[in-house]
């Protein structure tokens, strides 16, 4: 069976964070195992608190993982601080950590912030060229880049920048675009390509970032092309979507219990 790590913070309600992952990872049929770098107080409404964990004890998390249960692929989301940042950066490279998807987790859905300011260029500069992928939403492609992004001919230029700063690909996620599609692009090889999907009309969008990214590092510890296991993360998010419960009165998370595309195996398991 396939190992995948996530690095994370922990959402107290379950939607997003270390939770939503490992959910995914399970669909996906992939063994998740986890880092946890913050704890949060949270529900769908908003993030009423949070705390980083000493990086110390964050570092060690990583180097047990790596020791026992190397993993086949791995994603990281909210790390919060700066520290965490250059910690989290330095245990993926001298632990050679392979398959690294950077979801570079700024603001929760809520508009609650889940990165501190000064930790925001960081990461493009100690974790962007570790990555295989970075997976921005508008908002963060815009910190990241130092542009407005606000359509998908912005997006296609933002993913050039992003591969320009080290990433080996960049996924531009287009769900704050106004209209009726949501457009996501894939800048990868040189080759830009366009997923575009009708929009879903529904307040149940808490985790989508994260299930995204865990469900590419998933795909990515199976050994599929990194197109295909952004093809195959964008169809399950979406039928996440679709198929949400309803919980909540905010934001409410996605149905994890959707099945993830089937694949043949690559190499057994």
């Amino acid at each position: 069976m396939k190992i995948a790590l996530t690095i994370a913070g922990s959402d107290s309600g379950g939607g997003a964070g270390i939770q939503a992952d490992l959910k995914t990872f399970h669909q996906f049929g992939v063994f998740g195992t986890s880092v946890i770098t913050a704890v949060t107080a949270q529900n769908t409404v908003g993030v009423r608190a949070w705390e980083p964990l000493p990086a110390a004890l964050v570092v060690q998390q990583i180097d047990a993982l790596a020791d026992d249960l190397p993993p086949r692929a791995v994603k990281s989301g909210m790390l919060g601080s700066a520290e965490l940042v250059e910690a989290v950066a330095a245990g993926i490279a001298r632990r050679g950590l392979p398959n690294y998807v950077l979801d570079p987790v700024m603001v929760a859905t809520s508009g609650d912030r889940l990165l501190n300011r000064d930790a925001e260029q960081l990461v493009a500069q100690r974790l962007m060229p570790l990555a295989s992928l970075v997976t921005p939403n508008l908002d963060e492609a815009a910190i990241l880049v130092g542009a407005e992004v606000g359509t998908p001919a912005d997006m296609e230029l933002a993913g050039r920048a992003l591969v320009r700063l080290g990433a080996r690909a960049a996924l531009v996620k287009g769900g704050h675009l106004a209209g009726d599609d949501v457009v996501d692009v894939l800048v990868a090889d040189g080759r830009v390509r366009r997923f575009t999907r009708r929009r879903i009309n529904t307040t149940s969008t808490h985790g989508t970032g994260c299930t995204l990214s865990a469900a590419v590092a998933a795909g990515l510890a199976h050994g599929r092309p990194l197109e295909q296991a952004v093809e195959d993360a964008l169809d399950f998010v979406h039928r996440a979507m679709a198929a949400a419960p309803g919980l909540g009165r905010g934001h409410g998370p996605l149905n994890h219990f959707v099945p993830a595309p089937q694949r043949p195996p690559t190499d057994g398991l």
